[in-house]
């Protein structure tokens, strides 16, 4: 009987990683190892195979069919502040810019701009468009008469596991489905 995972090559056969509790450790970007990471853990009892893909690695005396998803064997506690990062930025608000709605050309704004004494804090910079941002300038929205949908705020890494969930991969393969909550068809 024909099987997809039979001819993919290794490279393409990810390991979706899950917390000890069977939850993702990260939606986005989606916690995958690649084959040999996962294969390497799972002989260093660290982790526990909880799918498999069909396609199998061979050694000079042993075949091991590829895990498609681990579990964690000891608890990792999510940090409960990230980092401040463009692309955490971006993913707090959503990948649109928060004075037009546009989700091309991404910038970084400074609600209070530095030259006025702003500084580059969660509570203090909101994604832009390139062209609000230029529109904006050095001024505060209030006087380039520009209104922000959000007001920036520090999220929790929860907050950003949960818009995460809002942007799925191009890729996730059938055996992980029951570990993630996209509201979308999953490719085989």
């Amino acid at each position: 009987m024909y099987h997809p995972d039979l001819l993919r090559h290794p490279d393409s056969c990810p390991a979706l990683v899950l917390n000890a509790d069977y939850t993702p450790l990260s939606y986005y970007p989606l916690s995958l190892w690649p084959w040999q990471t996962a294969v390497k853990a799972v002989f260093l009892e660290r982790v526990d195979i909880v799918a498999q893909y069909a396609r199998e690695v061979h050694s000079p005396n042993r075949s091991f069919k590829l895990p498609s998803v681990i579990a964690l064997r000891q608890y990792v506690k999510p940090s409960e502040n990230p980092a401040f990062t463009r692309f955490n930025l971006f993913l707090r608000d959503r990948f649109e810019c928060q004075y037009c709605g546009d989700l091309r050309e991404l910038t970084f704004d400074h609600v209070v701009p530095r030259a006025q004494g702003g500084r580059t804090t969660w509570e203090n910079v909101a994604t832009a468009c390139a062209p609000c941002n230029l529109r904006k300038g050095g001024r505060t929205p209030a006087e380039a008469h520009m209104h922000l949908f959000r007001r920036p705020y520090r999220p929790t890494s929860w907050q950003l596991q949960e818009n995460g969930r809002s942007f799925p991969p191009n890729y996730l393969h059938d055996s992980w489905r029951d570990y993630l909550y996209w509201d979308i068809e999953l490719e085989a």
